[in-house]
């Protein structure tokens, strides 16, 4: 497991219809495929439907009875880190990543996170609190994130036209997950 390429789960969080999500994940899938130290995936939330969080155990017991959770938790399981791709909605994220975040719990733990966000503000308060979240789930975060502003990064705040200032940043970013992901390996095998 230690010699093997670092897994890391790009999940774009949002489901709306008409997102703007879907474009910025690309782009950061797009980037991150051209490195050869890990192995990226896209993971969209709209691919699992999954409905209000409806186990009736919560899942920190990891015993679920509903063929979504169990499929969510496959997906999510196999990862060493994962990079949440959020919009800002009411200076949150959305109800639809937090939703499947809560779904599960053990496939979270002794993994990294980092954040790619956008909203008239860049998605930072958005982030603010996906940190607090992934701190719940023993989820290490890395300090830097990537934020899109919806008037700098968007022409007509829908079509994707990220300034050339965001890539270093992505791969600073990327730098520090794969870093922390193959760190925390060694506690999972712990």
């Amino acid at each position: 497991m230690t010699n093997t390429l670092p897994k890391i789960g790009i999940i774009l969080g949002s489901t709306r219809p008409g997102r703007n999500g879907e474009a910025v994940a690309k782009w950061v899938l797009d980037r991150a495929a051209q490195r050869d130290d890990a192995e990226f995936d896209l993971i969209d939330l709209l691919d699992y439907q999954l409905p209000h969080l409806d186990e009736p155990i919560p899942p920190s017991v990891g015993q679920y009875l509903n063929d979504h959770t169990r499929a969510w938790s496959e997906r999510i399981a196999g990862y060493d880190g994962y990079i949440f791709v959020t919009p800002e909605y009411n200076h949150s994220t959305s109800g639809a990543l937090k939703n499947a975040i809560d779904f599960l719990y053990g496939e979270w733990n002794n993994k990294a996170a980092g954040f790619v966000s956008y909203g008239a503000q860049g998605g930072t308060r958005a982030v603010e609190h996906l940190r607090l979240v992934m701190g719940e789930l023993q989820v290490a975060d890395v300090r830097t994130q990537v934020s899109f502003g919806l008037y700098a990064d968007f022409v007509d705040y829908t079509t994707f036209q990220p300034g050339e200032q965001h890539e270093p940043v992505l791969n600073t970013l990327l730098d520090q997950l794969i870093a922390w992901s193959k760190a925390l390996r060694t506690v999972r095998v712990a």
